[in-house]
């Protein structure tokens, strides 16, 4: 095993980790925030003793290949060990004493999940509020593939960590170095993202508010710094920006730089993007017609107002709530977990199952039913017009056969020891919240309740769901598998 390599590398990632620390430890101080500024400065310290560690055991040039699958494996890890260092800060300043807790609050942050333990978000200090949002925000995008769009690296091994990370059933690259393929990337998500805190200030949040729920509508993440959330503000202006924008960062943005470069109707032609508004316009009309059906709110208007947004809410995987979707019928309940599940494209900030697998799925079970009927009739499996190939089509069945089992076995783990006595409906949408990179689900975790009451091995276990979620599942199981690790 190459120690140095993986040792260099986690290094530059606790570096960048610390310099990212410097931003809340500044607002820390200028807050007068005394417990939130040491609590960051040690964390700092302790990241910046980790990188020139790093750093004194670079390795040779030549010996900086990775395998795809020791790719994979080291992605995982470095996902694990940098939530454990973002925890640092919740747990030094007391903001969030117990670890286990801090722990489970970071890696919701990074994987963009929004789940949160923290009962009373305004008493937090608002540097931390800030980190909070901010380790969503980069998580959004993703960890490695920030550090590959700043740090020069040789492209095999760039590829080899990208593909770990990089959402969705393919892999691709915009232009022919992957470093600036993520930097074309990166751009349109600060650009983005800069523009809804623009509107988000028009509309009348406050600067550091818009900032925290930009980062959090960016990544699609969910945290906010307001215990009502985003209903808090009571402001359609709001809420309409931030709808629009949950379903623009839910696209994948591959399409973004074809309609840059001119491609206008190439990316509006993408049968992914057009199935994703098929089916978010058709679940928003169904759950409509269903409240006005069972005068769950007063009027036509008000049913389609917080329909609108708890879906995009939902189906991006971003968390915010405005109406209480736990009071809502049980059709508009079954409607919501299943465009949970579904989520948002690939290639975009969104979590779940993906379009483009449902989508593959869906052409790959029509076929075999055809070729049931017709055996001697052959018919290629497309996607936006090109062959999908029959390796593509296998693991994304692989992938949907181990989505269901972890979501099964999780849901056991969480209701063991399960001193709360939650129902069924709690811990399994628990799971399926987490796994799918979505914070709220339903009952106890409604959008307006919390994991506290969950014990530190349903928080682990849910940690654990959060962090295979975001990775797609291979990089944490590699992990445990020797032969990921033999020829790094």
């Amino acid at each position: 095993m190459n120690y140095r390599l993986i040792a260099f590398v986690f290094g530059e990632l606790a570096l960048i980790v610390g310099a990212l620390m410097s931003v809340p430890l500044f607002m820390a101080l200028g807050f007068h925030e005394d417990p939130a500024a040491i609590s960051f400065a040690v964390t700092i310290a302790v990241c910046v003793a980790l990188g020139l560690i790093g750093l004194a055991l670079r390795p040779p040039k030549d010996k900086r290949d990775l395998r795809p699958s020791s790719g994979f494996a080291i992605c995982g890890l470095f996902w694990i060990l940098i939530a454990m260092i973002g925890a640092l800060p919740f747990c030094i300043s007391k903001a969030i004493p117990n670890y286990i807790d801090a722990l489970f609050e970071t890696v919701s942050g990074f994987t963009t999940t929004g789940a949160s333990v923290i009962i009373n978000v305004e008493d937090i200090p608002r540097s931390l509020l800030f980190w909070r949002a901010l380790t969503q925000w980069i998580g959004g995008m993703g960890v490695l593939v920030f550090i590959i769009a700043i740090l020069p690296r040789n492209d095999k091994m760039s590829t080899a960590l990208a593909k770990a990370e990089i959402p969705g059933p393919q892999f691709g690259k915009l232009v022919s170095k992957l470093r600036f393929t993520s930097r074309i990337l990166y751009a349109i998500y600060i650009v983005l993202t800069l523009m809804l805190v623009a509107i988000l200030c028009i509309c009348g949040m406050p600067v550091f508010d818009a900032f925290c729920h930009a980062f959090s509508t960016a990544s699609t993440g969910g945290f906010s710094v307001v215990n009502g959330g985003i209903m808090a503000y009571n402001n359609i202006g709001i809420e309409v920006t931030i709808t629009i924008f949950m379903l623009l960062f839910s696209v994948n943005f591959n399409l973004y730089y074809f309609i840059i470069i001119g491609h206008v109707l190439k990316a509006l032609k993408s049968e992914e993007l057009i199935c994703m508004f098929l089916i978010y316009f058709g679940v928003v009309a169904a759950i409509t017609v269903d409240l006005c059906a069972s005068r769950t709110y007063a009027n036509v208007g008000e049913a389609l107002r917080y329909t609108a947004f708890d879906v995009a809410s939902v189906m991006s995987t971003t968390g915010f709530g405005t109406g209480d979707f736990t009071t809502w019928p049980v059709l508009a309940q079954t409607l919501l977990l299943a465009v949970m599940c579904i989520g948002g494209c690939s290639g975009s900030t969104a979590g779940g199952l993906k379009v483009s697998r449902v989508l593959i799925l869906s052409k790959s079970s029509v076929n075999s039913l055809r070729n049931t009927l017709s055996p001697r009739s052959v018919r290629a499996l497309k996607l936006d017009g090109k062959p999908i190939d029959d390796a593509t089509v296998s693991s994304v069945r692989h992938f949907l056969i181990l989505y269901v089992f972890i979501m099964m076995i999780s849901t056991i783990l969480v209701s063991v020891g399960d001193a709360a006595g939650d129902s069924f409906n709690t811990n399994f949408s628990a799971v399926i919240a987490c796994f799918n990179n979505i914070g709220p689900g339903i009952g106890v975790v409604g959008p307006y309740g919390n994991y506290a009451h969950f014990n530190l091995f349903a928080k682990l276990i849910l940690s654990l769901d959060m962090l295979l979620g975001r990775l797609e599942i291979l990089p944490i199981l590699l992990i445990f598998s020797p032969k990921s690790w033999k020829k790094i």
